[in-house]
Parts: structure tokens; C-alpha cells; sequence
């Protein structure tokens, strides 16, 4: 089984075109040799035709080619009409999505309006309710006749006014029937999304495309893997599009950092026909930040020599850490079970050291020019000979013409053929620029390169070189650490993006309450607007604050609600006292309890 023919050559995934609108006024086209499309997200109340209109035009001055605007009800979903008049009037052609949650009936109402619509399968005909239940064949066969008789008519409905849909699983809403069958699992959400598109294709209905989304870049780019690689077996005529993101994926850096781990992984292993980048801002950045991905992506995927075909050492559908023999990294101990390293070279050493405690959670753990390393070239075998002992660090050599992934995936190869388990040191870049790249471009960039090594288990320290930037590119190592699962210095957040079925000012709040926790290390908070992905994308939040009714919150433990409809203005406060109540709070430094 694979998902793409080679990890080490660049080969686009082969994909239908879905046509999404009227191709003689602003449709856009989905897949086949097309460029990646570019989507976003309303963040208004849908009921504002005015403030729908603006945000759209405002989106598409930036780039955005889909638009989607949520649809929690039949009066939205009507609503449709209005915005979509209006904009036809202003001559504005740009493609709408009506994302639909819970209520097949706005569905069918949104259809009419809109040029797709968007269901999630975890909530479009099942209710979730983490209720733990053993289905026999027969009562799981009766369950899908039942999903049958309530997506089928959408599927007609499209066919018929020739719309185009997105079956978008998400990791946080899997269905109570999908997950005591599956489990809480790549597979789970594979499944869930093929239900769907079964009943597509059983209409002969096939304008439709994928999405695998969760707010873990490991886990979305495990389900994606999965995805291409269940199409692939399942025949040619199941190459639907695939539509990319990482879903609350927060802000700021760690937004931008989240995002490009998932999205641009998978881009460089050719897979993905259109992305959308989830950030709780406002929408517009969404799409700088997709622009730099895509046009950072002819560097990562450049053409290269004649590589093996050999598979990867390595289970693509199941992360496990690549083992590795624990040795000395300068004055610490590294590979084997220690956490992932950071490195940096000296100029930045001499740079940050001194305004740095012993203390601090972010400092430097070794110095590049100061280490006893074994620089490979991969493309050479033969070198491999020369490794004295399991426990040399290694590396690939700088001036290897290789993109810096296929390098270092090249190089744990060579290591698995060799019998060896030498620990690895990465780098997100193998030659230096010769025009510094810019704060944003060396971010998408280093996440990139070491955040898809990081996904696929390999690697043991890290070296970020790209950021000209001492400060910012010793952060920037550790906040890539942590978006990746692989260590744990600060305060984690799951932040969704805002859309019309928010219940507060997701940017503001989120502001709030990084305020009062950001000191947490090691705690995961989830802050969601609505209870459409909340309790399921908060499994692995320790707490969440979550919009229950306008103006009121209810707060999570996991993804149990422990208090019900507190006062915005009192939700903060509390949401601290359930951290103190569960032990997990400690005072600000300089802050006595």
C-alpha cells in the first residue's frame, strides 16, 4: 500500500478535475495538472449579508479563489441567496461553500445558492454522544442505509443543479458508529469519509472531493497517507481531489508553524489539490500564508538524481519514533529516548547565551561547529562504511543537491541498509541563502523540511539555520518542536479559526486567555467557538473553553463539560480555577501563591 510512488522523488498524486462554479464566470478547477487552489472562511454571522459581502471581496483582493460561509441553519442556509446576488451584482464570481454541520435540511436549502457544499460525515446524519456501544454486521449495515437515506438526496440535488461537494472529516467529530468500530483513528476518519463518497458514487455523482482534518499535524498527515493510499487500492477512478489543512491551528507562530507541518509535508509527497490555512486572525492572512507555502514549494521538491525505490525504513501510516542509539550531544545526552535536541551554530550561541538563564526552558543545548559529527553525502553508499560505531552523531553534508526532506529521509535509509542506529541531527536547510529569506519565508521553510522529518519519526536534534534572526531562530526550533509533538516547553493551544457559528470574539478571548495561562508549561488548552469540533478535537486538551449559547461558556476537563453556561465575563476566571482545582496551575514567575 502507498501513497504516493516514491518519499524520495516529487511526483504530483494524480487527481480528477472537479469544477467548482460556472467555468465561464470565476469557476475554479480542482485538481488534474491545475495549480493548488486557494482557499478561506467567512467570520461573520451569516444573517449580515453586508459584512459577508465585505469579508468576501476582502478575500478575494488577497487571492482567495473559494470562499466558504457556514450554514448552521435553513434561515442561513437561505441567506445564501442574498449574498451570493449581491456579489454577482458587484461582479464578483468567486465560488461559495456552504459548511454544513448537524442539519442535512440546510444542506438541501444552501445547495440551491451556493457553487459547493461542505459535510462533515462524523455529524451530517449521527449525533455524537462518546457513547460506547458494540455494533453486530447487520445493525452497522442498517446504521449506513440510514446515513444512505439522509445524504442521498444532497447527492441528487447536486448532480441535478451541478454542484460540486466536500465529504471533510474531522478528526474531533467522528461518529459514536465510527469510533466504536474504528476507533479514534486515521482509519476511523478514512472510513467515515468513504461512506460518503460511496453513496457518491452510487449516484454517479463524482464533483466531489476529500478533506482529513485534525488539529494534530502528525495524526492529519496520517490520515491523508492513509486516504491516498486506500484510493489508490480501491482503482483509478477513485483519484478524487484532496483538499489540505490542519484544523485549529491557532495563531501567530505556532499557527503558521502547525500549519506548514501538515500542509506542506504532504505537498512535497505531491498530495493536496487546494488548501486552507486555519488561523485565528483575521481571514486575509490566512492567505498570505498559503501563497508563501505554494511558493515556497519548488524549492522543497526541486528535481533530483536517480534515487532508490526502496521503501521507506520507516510505517507511514503510524508514527514511532526511528530508534536510535543514546549518545553524547556536547555537554548533554541525545538520541535513544532523550528528548529531540536543539542546536545552534556558534555565531547564534555567542549571540543568545549570554542574555539566557541556566534556567530557561529555551537556550541552546549544543553548538554545531563544537560537535564530533559525521557529515554524509547519501547519495553515496559507500560512505557509510566509515561510521565508526552506532553511536556518532550523524548528518547529511552541506552542498548535497538534494531537497533537504528526500536528504534526510535518503540518509535514515542508508542507516536502516547499514545495520545502523547512529542518532540524527537534521537541518531545515543545506546551503545557505545567498539573500537572507525573510522572518515568514525561513518559518514555512523550516517548518516544512524538519517538521515532515519530525512527522515521519526521524531525527534526534535539530538545526535551524534559514532564520537570520539568533533570538528568533532559537525559538523558532523549539516552537517547531513543539507543533510537532516532540517536546513540550510551553503552554499548548487549540484555537479554531472564527466563523458565523461563533458564540464570542475568538481573537480576543484566546488573547485573554493566553494572558492569564501562557506560563503553563505542559498544559493544552482548546478555545472553540462552537461545539461543532469541540469535545472531539479537545480528547487530548487537558482543559477547553468552549461557546455553549451567546454569551455563555462552558469549560471541558479532556473532553468531559464540567461547567455549563458560566458568564462570559466570568468564563476566564474559572477556567483558571478548574486548572488549580485539577492541580495543573503553578504562579507566574515573580508571582507569590
Amino acid at each position: 500500500m502507498k501513497y504516493c510512488p516514491s518519499v524520495f522523488r516529487f511526483s504530483r498524486r494524480p487527481s480528477r478535475e472537479v469544477l467548482v462554479g460556472d467555468p465561464n464566470r470565476g469557476g475554479v478547477i480542482i485538481g488534474g495538472n491545475h495549480p493548488v487552489v486557494r482557499q478561506s472562511m467567512l467570520t461573520c454571522d451569516t444573517m449580515d449579508t453586508a459584512e459577508c459581502v465585505r469579508q468576501t471581496l476582502e478575500l478575494v483582493a488577497v487571492g482567495c479563489q473559494i470562499v466558504r460561509i457556514t450554514a448552521p441553519t435553513v434561515k442561513d442556509a437561505a441567506n445564501l441567496e442574498a449574498i451570493s446576488s449581491e456579489l454577482r451584482r458587484r461582479d464578483c464570481w468567486v465560488p461559495l461553500v456552504a459548511d454544513i454541520h448537524f442539519k442535512p435540511e440546510a444542506a438541501m436549502e444552501a445547495v440551491k445558492w451556493v457553487e459547493k457544499v461542505r459535510v462533515n460525515p462524523g455529524n451530517y446524519a449521527d449525533r455524537k454522544k462518546f457513547a460506547v456501544r458494540e455494533y453486530t454486521d447487520s445493525e452497522y449495515e442498517s446504521e449506513l442505509q440510514r446515513v444512505e437515506e439522509q445524504f442521498a438526496p444532497l447527492v441528487v440535488e447536486a448532480k441535478k443543479r451541478g454542484r460540486a461537494l466536500r465529504i471533510g472529516t474531522n478528526h474531533g467529530s467522528l461518529s459514536d458508529r465510527i469510533m466504536n468500530r474504528y476507533g479514534d483513528s486515521p482509519l476511523g476518519m478514512v472510513e467515515s469519509a468513504l461512506e460518503f463518497a460511496r453513496i457518491c458514487r452510487q449516484n454517479d455523482f463524482h464533483a466531489f472531493v476529500f478533506s482529513m482534518k485534525s488539529s494534530n499535524p502528525k495524526v492529519m498527515i496520517e490520515c491523508y497517507r492513509l486516504l491516498a493510499a486506500r484510493l489508490a487500492e480501491l482503482g483509478p477512478d477513485w483519484n478524487y481531489p484532496l483538499h489540505l489543512g490542519v484544523t485549529e491551528a491557532g495563531e501567530g507562530e505556532d499557527g503558521r508553524i502547525k500549519s506548514a507541518i501538515g500542509i506542506g509535508s504532504l505537498l512535497a509527497d505531491g498530495l493536496g489539490d487546494t488548501i486552507r490555512v486555519s488561523l485565528t486572525e483575521d481571514s486575509p492572512r490566512e492567505i498570505a500564508v498559503c501563497r508563501d507555502l505554494l511558493e515556497n514549494l519548488p524549492q522543497l521538491v526541486q528535481e533530483t538524481t536517480a534515487l532508490p525505490d526502496s521503501a521507506p525504513p520507516w510505517d507511514p501510516y503510524t508514527y514511532q519514533r526511528r530508534k536510535s542509539a543514546e549518545s553524547a550531544l556536547g555537554d548533554i545526552l541525545g538520541g535513544g529516548e532523550q528528548s529531540v535536541r536543539v542546536v545552534v551554530t556558534r555565531a547564534v550561541f555567542d549571540q543568545v547565551a549570554p542574555r539566557i538563564s541556566p534556567k530557561a526552558d529555551v537556550k541552546p543545548e549544543a553548538v554545531y561547529e563544537d560537535l564530533n559529527l559525521l557529515e554524509l553525502n547519501p547519495l553515496q553508499p559507500g560512505e557509510f562504511e566509515s561510521i565508526p560505531c552506532d553511536t556518532q552523531w550523524v548528518t547529511v553534508a552541506d552542498g548535497v543537491p538534494l531537497p533537504p526532506i528526500t536528504a534526510f529521509r535518503l540518509l535514515a535509509t542508508r542507516l536502516n541498509q547499514a545495520g545502523r542506529s547512529n542518532p540524527m541531527l537534521l537541518k531545515d536547510c543545506l546551503a545557505f541563502e545567498p539573500v537572507p529569506l525573510t522572518p515568514d519565508a525561513a518559518l514555512l521553510r523550516a517548518a516544512v523540511n524538519v517538521g515532515a522529518l519530525l512527522a515521519d519519526g526521524v531525527g534526534d536534534a535539530i538545526l535551524v539555520r534559514g532564520e537570520s534572526g539568533a533570538g528568533q531562530s532559537l525559538r523558532l526550533a523549539y516552537n517547531l518542536l513543539q507543533a510537532a509533538g516532540c517536546r513540550s516547553f510551553k503552554t499548548d493551544y487549540v484555537a479554531c479559526p472564527s466563523c458565523g457559528r461563533t458564540l464570542f470574539n475568538l481573537q480576543e478571548v484566546t488573547a485573554r486567555i493566553k494572558t492569564r495561562t501562557q506560563h503553563l508549561k505542559g498544559v493544552k488548552i482548546a478555545i472553540m467557538g462552537c461545539i461543532v469540533n469541540g469535545p472531539g478535537e479537545m480528547a487530548d486538551a487537558d482543559f477547553g473553553y468552549v461557546g455553549g449559547a451567546p454569551k455563555k461558556i462552558n469549560l471541558y476537563v479532556g473532553k468531559n463539560p464540567v461547567r455549563f453556561n458560566i458568564p462570559e465575563a466570568e468564563a476566564v476566571d474559572r477556567l483558571v480555577d478548574l486548572i488549580q482545582e485539577h492541580g495543573k496551575w503553578v504562579d507566574p514567575a515573580g508571582v507569590a501563591g
